[in-house]
């Protein structure tokens, strides 16, 4: 999709306002030959930034600290579910040793 498209599905977020965020770095469209080019994935970090603006009032100021801990849970969220899978496929004493580690000791 390009910017004016991505625009279209939100009626209250002007071009120039979605131009900052590129410009900001808190979306990260790709640059195609007529324009940047937005991916689903692009599309919802928009939804993502609009949400926070205007349903929840971040301010612009404190925007790149809540973008940024969003990044880091994301990204320890996937790390875990790597790590899950991996645990799934290796034998049942090992399965239980790792969960025996990692239970808080009472």
């Amino acid at each position: 999709m390009d910017l004016p498209a991505v625009t279209a599905l939100f009626p209250d977020l002007p071009e120039f306002e979605l131009t900052r965020w590129i410009e900001r770095r808190w979306v990260l469209p790709e640059q195609g030959a007529t324009g940047v080019v937005f991916q689903e994935i692009d599309i919802a970090r928009v939804r993502l930034i609009h949400d926070l603006s205007r349903d929840m009032a971040v301010a612009e100021d404190t925007m790149p600290l809540v973008l940024s801990l969003l990044d880091q849970l994301y990204e320890v969220r996937r790390a875990m579910g790597l790590l899950l899978r991996a645990l799934e496929q290796q034998p049942n004493e090992v399965r239980e040793a790792v969960v025996t580690a990692v239970r808080p000791k009472a």
